[in-house]
């Protein structure tokens, strides 16, 4: 996309079933798990590139010796910088005592990462700074170790505001107000007090404390910690957590806004972000990767017992539909067949727009990530040509009009790679005052393919949230070419509503297909209806979340998705570029008709799945009419 927009984060769990001796005598490492990890982070960096972190729990350690490890980083060569610290521990040994490299149960009490139970993450930083300590996984550390615990997590909460003022209700006086913290917090709390209860109730039974702390350990009941913490959560989540004795867990969403999958057999348990993930790092097939379902919890006890469980009732399923056209990789097979969809989808429309003339038309992509829609769309067109092939030999069958005959063999797409990305010049890393001045030199063009003032160039494109990159640098790069056309294609439909879900849409000022629509009304004189939506949004963000509807929906009632596709278009041309300018849009119908499993489409509808949606969106208004440039979450 050549907006640069991101979604928070990929987890990858891993829990060895069998002691790290066994993985020693099969594989020949004791660090089988940590390469595992590793392996699963990098099939994800996709999903993160503003840091990293990893954690490992070592079972049955002797009091006094480290039980969690933990290294993050901040840099955008994180996974490089940790992991390779990580190695530089076992080469230490490998130089210096390698005689106890074979002594598996010596590397586990000596050497950090050799460890039973792993857990990985890799950030975008679109919200808060790059630091260290925003980095997962986080950790609360306690002298019980039933009562240490390890998040690290996919997910946006909407009401955070609510969840903090609850934890300062329970007494607890948490250190931010941010929905990591909170969430660590929230669970921490429970996992705490179910402790207590259980310590209580074996000490009135006779037990000693050694026993009971092995009792507790045993006994933990992680589907209640885990509804009690977030049974009033609001939003998209995926979270991972490791518990200091041995328990682990993956929570998701009830309406399953974001992605989790898993796999195990008798020697291993992992989850991760991505299912590609997992079919890559331990070769195994489509059909033996388990989805983890919505409001469900993938639990893995000390003892090995694996079980999925539900844990808040599931909701309608709303997978965010962001994953599939662009976030995830795309080699999985689903979003593969998906992608191409979109771009089959959108042919019938690029073809009338170029008044089916494929002999004055270049066809391309920008960027990468539009590759799939692109196939998909060129396989679309070729077979167009095949059925037009074949009705001009029926109209010519019998004259032996060799050259006309020749020349009809001969028109096939023009294909070519037009625009090229400078890697190095990141427009999502900076802030918002000088991304328009990275936006302009991001992309360069290929020069000598297009004839000037006869070609048609259409290009597809992702999406179009903000605009910017297309305003400041792609339409004016495209337009040195000289083409007399430039046709912008959106693989995704209009971007009309802020994300709160994980996604860095957040401020609704910033979508261009709002300003279109801003502009609308202004030209129509009917922007009083602003004022008039406002009043009823500052009304509405006092009433309890549940009451909330979306209002900025009323807005985009009063004109058509053509209307504001045209509005769009006379936004972002340039004023000082040559070509005639036109953007076409894939409509929610062909959306849904290409990713019918994958129904999250807020962005594009205004319909949230969760009451915090509507309360975010109206405030992200309200926060747009009074000039505040600030997320509204």
């Amino acid at each position: 996309m050549s907006d640069e927009i991101h979604e928070h984060c990929g987890i990858a769990l891993i829990r060895l079933l069998k002691p790290l001796s066994y993985y020693k005598e099969k594989y020949g490492t004791d660090y089988y798990g940590i390469h595992k990890l590793y392996l699963l982070m990098e099939k994800q960096h996709n999903r993160g590139q503003d840091g990293a972190g990893v954690a490992a729990v070592k079972f049955d350690m002797p009091p006094g010796m480290p039980v969690i490890h933990r290294l993050r980083s901040p840099s955008q060569n994180a996974l490089e910088e940790i992991f390779g610290k990580i190695n530089r521990r076992l080469a230490n040994v490998q130089e210096n005592k390698p005689h106890k490299l074979e002594d598996a149960e010596w590397m586990k009490k000596n050497v950090p990462f050799a460890a039973e139970l792993l857990l990985g993450h890799v950030r975008y930083g679109t919200y808060g700074k790059n630091a260290r300590a925003n980095c997962h996984p986080l950790m609360l550390e306690n002298n019980w170790l039933t009562k240490n615990l390890v998040i690290a997590g996919n997910f946006n909460l909407t009401n955070v505001d609510e969840l903090f003022n609850k934890l300062i209700e329970l007494g607890q006086h948490p250190r931010e107000k941010t929905d990591s913290v909170t969430i660590l917090e929230k669970i921490g709390h429970f996992l705490s007090k179910q402790n207590d209860k259980l310590f209580n109730k074996f000490k009135d039974e006779g037990h000693s404390n050694v026993e009971i702390s092995s009792l507790i350990a045993q006994n933990l009941d992680l589907k209640n910690i885990l509804y009690d913490a977030s049974k009033r959560w609001d939003g998209g989540y995926t979270i991972a957590g490791l518990l200091g004795h041995g328990d682990a867990f993956v929570l998701r969403d009830p309406n399953g806004i974001r992605p989790a999958f898993y796999y195990h057999d008798d020697e291993i348990v992992v989850a991760t972000s991505e299912r590609p993930a997992l079919r890559t790092g331990f070769n195994i097939q489509t059909n033996q990767v388990k989805e983890l379902k919505p409001g469900h919890a993938l639990i893995v006890k000390r003892d090995g017992a694996v079980s999925e469980v539900e844990i808040l009732k599931p909701e309608e399923k709303r997978s965010c539909s962001f994953e599939r056209i662009y976030f995830s990789r795309g080699n999985d097979q689903d979003i593969y067949k998906e992608r191409k969809n979109l771009g089959k989808i959108l042919a019938p429309m690029v073809l009338k727009s170029v008044n089916y003339d494929l002999e004055n038309t270049v066809f391309s992509f920008i960027p990468n990530t539009a590759e799939l829609a692109f196939l998909g769309m060129m396989e679309e067109v070729e077979h167009y040509l095949q059925k037009a092939r074949e009705n001009e030999l029926d109209k010519i069958a019998g004259t032996n009009d060799k050259a006309k005959l020749m020349k009809l063999l001969s028109i096939h797409p023009r294909v070519e790679k037009i625009a090229l990305k400078d890697t190095k010049l990141r427009t999502f890393i900076t802030n918002d005052i000088n991304r328009n001045d990275k936006a302009a030199h991001v992309y360069d063009t290929t020069y000598g393919v297009i004839r000037k003032g006869i070609d048609t160039l259409v290009t597809l494109d992702d999406s179009i949230v903000r605009g910017t990159t297309l305003k400041q640098s792609i339409f004016r790069i495209l337009d040195r070419l000289g083409p007399k056309k430039i046709i912008i294609v959106s693989s995704a439909p209009q971007i009309r509503y802020p994300d709160c879900y994980g996604i860095d849409m957040a401020k609704i000022g910033d979508l261009v297909a709002f300003q279109a629509v801003i502009a609308l009304l202004k030209e129509s004189f009917k922007d009083n209806l602003l004022e008039e939506i406002y009043e009823k949004a500052k009304i509405m963000d006092e009433q309890p979340r549940e009451q909330a509807v979306n209002l900025v929906k009323q807005i985009y009632d009063l004109f058509t998705p053509d209307q504001i596709t045209r509005k769009i278009t006379e936004l972002l041309r340039p004023a000082d570029i040559k070509a005639d300018v036109e953007i076409i849009y894939q409509s929610v119908e062909g959306l849904h008709e290409a990713i019918p499993d994958h129904k999250g489409d807020w962005y594009f509808t205004g319909n949230y799945p969760t009451p915090g949606g509507n309360k975010v969106v109206n405030r992200s208004f309200i926060n747009f009419m009074e000039g505040k440039n600030v997320r509204a979450y």
